[in-house]
């Protein structure tokens, strides 16, 4: 029997979650469930997907034994808020789906990776490399060896992660961007789009600019 997936989530992401599932064999899509849109209508410009509910009707859904859930979050500026609201939800471990490309690039049997992740198109990983629970690497993302992502981590298209890089939960590494080898990411900070980091980042912290500078604190 195939397994069904509701995708937690809208445009953007979910519909990149969704391109993926309609690749994978044995994993059918469901639905939407989301807070802002309403029950019956649908996501998506060009292929249509029903929304079947907010986000407390995804427990009944779980009940059935072959339904899993991706959460197609990304904090942006409310990565701490966002975080938090997925650690209330308290969805089991065992429910959540990893959704890969077949085009991304994994060393497998070299990579430890987490439940609940997305691999984009052309996302690639090298060996040794740690990736947490729900983390997402959209197209062309790269993470270097020996490099750890902590969970609800996500990094945009082109942004390169250097090897030996800590990644803290809830960091939103944005695209075109450029991560130094040997650093630490402080946990839900917001690496802006195009920047190249050259030293430590302070937890809570938006950097721009290259080389990368503090813009503020969150």
């Amino acid at each position: 029997m195939n397994k069904k997936v509701v995708i937690l989530g809208g445009s953007g992401i979910g519909m990149i979650a969704s391109s993926i599932i309609d690749k994978t064999e044995g994993v059918d899509l469901l639905g939407f469930f989301n807070d802002v849109v309403p029950v019956g209508h649908e996501i998506g410009k060009y292929k249509k997907i029903k929304v079947l509910g907010n986000t407390d009707d995804v427990y009944k859904y779980l009940e059935d034994e072959n339904t899993y859930i991706f959460v197609a979050y990304i904090g942006m500026t409310r990565e701490k808020d966002i975080f938090e609201k997925l650690e209330k939800l308290n969805f089991p471990k065992e429910k959540f789906i990893s959704l890969f490309d077949p085009t991304c690039v994994i060393p497998h049997g070299y990579c430890s990776i987490g439940d609940g992740v997305l691999f984009s198109p052309l996302s690639h990983l090298s060996p040794d490399t740690t990736i947490g629970d729900n983390c997402i690497l959209l197209p062309n993302s790269f993470v270097g060896h020996d490099s750890t992502l902590d969970r609800f981590v996500s990094v945009a298209n082109n942004a390169a992660v250097g090897a030996n890089v800590h990644v803290g939960r809830g960091v939103h590494i944005g695209s075109n961007s450029t991560i130094r080898e040997k650093l630490k990411i402080g946990e839900f900070s917001l690496i802006g789009q195009g920047s190249v980091v050259l030293e430590d980042v302070p937890p809570n912290s938006i950097v721009v600019g290259n080389p990368a500078r503090v813009l503020r604190t969150k």
